[in-house]
């Protein structure tokens, strides 16, 4: 069985390099490997011939089924699983957390994340057979925990969400920033702006590798604030005057926010439709993130209003089935209907590989005489990336000085962006791989193709 040794520092992506979503990724050192995050995907077809039905074991959906969510396929690690000290969890979007339901028997080990992601955890395991049984250990911005060789510190950044943390990750051999989803947003509208010292600061830590978000490396310039996106929202939402259904990827809290005082600001009265939607409130409010003076309505009393007084935030951006916005649009949702006038708006983009599902939900939508805007096509920001562009890629490699670069999280293309910017900034190594990739981070930098086998299996998920 693969594994380093006292003076290796490795890294080895199981998913989410080379692709959008389902994220796990290891680092191994003296004989121990870290496993940080492990998602799901977004939604992405399977292999043909699964029929539903089919009997789930140890969370892997059998041949048969017509689940379209997938996990990274554990087998490497699940083999050694007594060489792995822990999981870290750096925040609560579903190609981060979303397989430890479904993964975590394969591993049996304690999971070390935030409390408001500890409470996203902890309401997915309480509909599965592991309520209770996963020791989580809640940490917080600044703290740093010894997990079996590695000394983990949670370093607060800025993200689309609650919580989200960068991880530097220190052995004897050499210290990584490990970067996760993150922008430089200084006016997010839940969490406090971006910290730039605390970046600065690891200029003088002889950071041996940055590992790091490229899903918006091709993009120049800097994106967009949360606060720019309220703006946008309410100067398109203010004019209109039939009902306003909004998509919007359901862990957003700060899109919900904002979206709950333009609906105060322009009288409207605005409801959730879909769990995952009432989920993330509840936990908003649970945490103290919610604002007490934005009520939400019940989603049932929404129907019954004239329609310019509605404003319904609904699942299904992407065009999944059977989600809010798709019943909208086959008419048979039974506490909301959409008619001539109404209009829809995608606070959100097309992930990859959702380009035909999303076009097939506008063209109902359209055919119901409903209006329809896209993020990618409004003159307005209607939708702000959690991810950083160009320049703020620039500004992370001026303040950090890591001496490797290893883009993760995007495909290929984003990934040779993101090394490019690397380079440029006068990072001398950098290596654009693919899951399955051995990183030798020490005692030399080099990579090694394809070293570990990797896959993808689905998964059953409500």
């Amino acid at each position: 069985m693969l594994q380093p040794n006292i003076d290796d520092l490795w890294f080895v992506p199981l998913g989410g390099t080379g692709e959008i979503g389902m994220n796990l990724n290891l680092y191994g050192h003296n004989g121990q490997w870290l496993m940080v995050d492990c998602g799901v995907s977004f939604d992405e077809p399977l292999v043909p011939d699964y029929k539903k039905g089919d009997k789930v074991a140890n969370g892997i959906q059998s041949k048969g089924s017509t689940h379209r969510v997938v996990a990274p396929d554990p087998t490497f690690i699940a083999k050694q699983k007594d060489a792995l000290a822990g999981i870290v969890i750096t925040h609560a979007h579903e190609d981060h957390i979303g397989a430890i339901p479904y993964l975590w028997e394969r591993f049996q080990k304690p999971i070390y994340t935030t409390s408001f992601t500890a409470e996203v955890l902890r309401r997915k395991l309480a509909r599965s057979k592991l309520a209770n049984r996963i020791a989580i250990i809640e940490v917080d911005a600044g703290d740093t925990k010894q997990i079996g060789p590695f000394s983990v510190h949670w370093l607060a950044i800025t993200h689309s969400l609650p919580e989200p943390f960068a991880l530097k990750i220190t052995t004897p051999v050499g210290t990584v920033l490990h970067t996760a989803d993150w922008k430089i947003d200084a006016n997010p509208i839940t969490g406090l702006p971006f910290d730039v010292n605390l970046y600065k600061q690891l200029g003088d830590e002889n950071i041996l590798a940055l590992v790091g978000d490229s899903t918006n490396a091709p993009k120049p310039g800097f994106s967009i604030s949360e606060r720019n996106c309220y703006d946008g929202l309410l100067s398109t939402i203010a004019p209109l005057k039939g009902r306003v259904v909004v998509g919007c990827f359901g862990s957003n809290i700060a899109r919900l926010i904002s979206l709950a005082k333009i609906a105060k600001k322009t009288k409207r009265y605005m409801a959730l439709y879909g769990r995952s939607l009432m989920n993330m409130y509840g936990i908003a409010k649970q945490q103290g993130i919610w604002p007490d003076d934005l009520p939400i309505t019940d989603p049932q009393h929404l129907g019954y209003l004239p329609p310019h007084e509605v404003l319904a935030v609904a699942t299904g951006s992407q065009g999944e089935k059977n989600t809010a916005l798709a019943r909208l649009a086959r008419d048979n949702h039974p506490h909301l209907n959409l008619d001539k006038g109404d209009t829809v708006l995608f606070s959100s983009i097309v992930i990859p590989g959702n380009e035909e599902s999303v076009g097939r939900l506008s063209k109902a939508l359209l055919a119901k005489g409903v209006s329809v805007i896209h993020s990618e096509d409004s003159t307005l920001p209607i939708h702000a990336s959690g991810h950083p562009c160009e320049e703020e890629l620039k500004l992370m490699y001026h303040w950090v000085k890591p001496k490797i670069a290893i883009p993760v999280h995007g495909e290929h293309q984003h990934l040779q962006a993101h090394a490019e910017i690397a380079k440029a900034c006068g990072v001398m190594k950098h290596y654009v791989g693919q899951n399955g990739d051995l990183y030798r981070l020490a005692p030399q930098a080099s990579i090694r193709r394809q070293v570990v086998p990797v896959g993808r299996v689905p998964v059953q998920q409500d």
